[in-house]
């Protein structure tokens, strides 16, 4: 614990990255002897001139003990990359984090995970695809690893958490900030199942420049990356493209090919990402064993209430339906079909997926 501090101080010293630091360690046996080594063994460390500037410079402005009391005040620990707790996946790529920011815990469970990621501005078909598979993988103990992000990363945390498991979010701000702010209390809900974490020092604003970098995290700490819905031009496709160079699989949901925001995972799939149409494609590429969960939909476990309903549930599916196409199905009136659907709405049945489209609702257990 003692050298923690100090994986702390080269971290937060510029152009000193992981194998700097791995380098430094090597050389002088622990990073205490680095820190307060002098120019001239530095340099015969291997230093270079400006990483030997940087680091002689921050040395005297940054009181370490001072850095770690910022983050145990914001409740979060650091978790060196040397630390037993460091994500063992995570060390295996490129360029690990010299150190992790953690709200929250990491398990040895989190070693089987899955990455979902996808548009912020997600249709209601995509969060539904989303928050459905992470729930059922978080049934096959499969922790789900996203970005809290709206959309389909705030689906798949949600998902994760309804199925009773485990979820990561991977923050491209510092530990100190929720990013969105909206998904505060979604964040709160993650640190008690699992964590958030992020690379980036207390006080790191969420710049643009953050995500693509936080991607890789995302990524390399999980078996396979999923994205659902994405356009051409989207951070998912990064993440994907990150995953396939860190050698993990990547899995895509197809969509309807007139729909921008299929294009994306459309063509990731003709580029050689693996076409997923449910749960077990995911856990049989992973070659994870399948147990069975029960899976009822709410009209097996909730009886219509009179006949009007029964007919309009029979036309209701996961796909959205116009309540015009309903009424020309069912030979239903308009206003009886649409105070029907109300009915069902309350009742928690069906849902409003579009300008007057419905779909049913599915509830797993």
């Amino acid at each position: 614990m003692s050298e923690h501090k100090y994986w702390l101080g080269f971290s937060l010293v510029p152009e000193i990255g992981t194998k700097r630091i791995l380098n430094l360690l090597n050389k002088f046996g622990t990073l205490s002897s680095a820190w307060k080594a002098n120019e001239a063994q530095l340099h015969q460390a291997g230093l270079e001139k400006q990483p030997i500037t940087n680091l002689l410079h921050f040395r005297q402005k940054l009181d370490l003990e001072r850095e770690l009391a910022r983050i145990e005040l914001v409740k979060a620990r650091l978790i060196p990359l040397v630390d037993a707790d460091y994500p063992s996946l995570l060390k295996q790529i490129a360029d690990p984090p010299p150190v992790l920011y953690v709200r929250g815990t990491l398990t040895l469970q989190d070693e089987r995970a899955l990455c979902i990621v996808g548009t912020r501005k997600a249709s209601p078909a995509g969060r539904d695809t989303a928050r459905h598979i992470a729930q059922h993988l978080a049934k096959q103990d499969l922790t789900i690893i996203s970005g809290l992000a709206q959309g389909i990363d705030e689906a798949a945390h949600r998902g994760a958490l309804e199925g009773g498991g485990r979820t990561i979010a991977v923050s491209a701000c510092g530990i100190q900030a929720i990013y969105p702010e909206q998904n505060l209390e979604l964040a709160h809900q993650i640190i008690e199942s699992g964590a958030v974490i992020t690379e980036f020092p207390i006080g790191t604003p969420p710049l643009r420049n953050n995500f693509p970098r936080r991607n890789r995290l995302m990524s390399g700490m999980a078996l396979g990356v999923l994205v659902v819905e994405a356009p051409e031009k989207s951070g998912a496709l990064i993440t994907a493209g990150v995953a396939a160079e860190q050698g993990r699989d990547v899995f895509a949901i197809p969509g309807n090919i007139l729909n921008p925001a299929s294009s994306g995972t459309n063509r990731l799939i003709q580029d050689g990402a693996k076409l997923v149409m449910g749960v077990e494609d995911i856990l049989n590429e992973l070659n994870i064993a399948y147990t069975s969960v029960q899976t009822k939909t709410v009209t097996e476990t909730i009886s219509p209430a009179n006949d009007n309903e029964a007919k309009i549930l029979k036309f209701l599916g996961a796909d959205a339906i116009h309540i015009d196409e309903i009424v020309r199905q069912s030979g239903l009136a308009v206003p009886i079909v649409s105070s029907t659907l109300t009915i069902l709405e309350l009742k928690g049945l069906a849902q409003m997926v579009g300008a007057m489209q419905y779909s049913l609702i599915h509830k797993r257990s």
